[in-house]
C-alpha cells in the first residue's frame, strides 16, 4: 500500500462529504479522518478541526485545488 500523509484539515461533516465525492469521482486514492472521539465527545473537533485527509504526498497539490474548487476558501 502507498504511503499517505496528512494534506488538509477539514472544518465540518459538509466539508468532509463534498471532499469524498469529488476525490472519489477523479480517482484519487485517499482517506477522511475523523477527529472525533467518543469519550471526550467531539472536544478535539472543536480545537483542531473536524478531521482530515491523508492521500499520497504527490497528489498534495491537486487535492488542495480541488478544496478550492470545491469549498471554495
Amino acid at each position: 500500500m502507498e504511503s499517505y500523509t496528512k494534506i488538509l484539515v477539514l472544518r465540518n461533516e459538509v466539508e468532509a462529504h463534498l471532499m469524498e465525492q469529488a476525490l472519489t469521482s477523479q480517482g484519487i486514492p485517499h482517506l477522511v479522518r475523523s477527529y472525533h472521539d467518543s469519550a471526550y465527545n467531539g472536544l478535539f473537533q472543536t480545537q483542531k478541526g473536524w478531521g482530515h485527509i491523508e492521500a499520497p504526498a504527490d497528489r498534495k497539490e491537486e487535492i488542495k485545488a480541488i478544496y478550492q474548487e470545491v469549498v471554495g476558501s
